[in-house]
């Protein structure tokens, strides 16, 4: 048998900076609170793609907005 993880809560407080990119994306598609009752595994792969998707285009535009000052 595979032994499960114990799941950390998740501090809103104590995010690098990355972290704080994907919670704000999951509060915005309204996923924010079912994150923080069951962390980052409750989410559908579906989900899970989405926020992925809308972190790399966010990723992108902070980067051209910094190449252009």
């Amino acid at each position: 048998m595979s032994k499960k993880k114990e799941q950390k809560p998740i501090d809103v407080e104590h995010m690098t900076p990355e972290e704080q990119l994907k919670f704000e994306i999951a509060e915005e598609l309204g996923l924010g609170d079912r994150v923080l009752k069951e962390g980052w595994r409750c989410l559908t792969s579906k989900e899970s793609g989405r926020i992925g998707g809308l972190i790399t285009k966010r990723k992108k535009q902070m980067q051209k907005e910094a190449a252009i000052r």
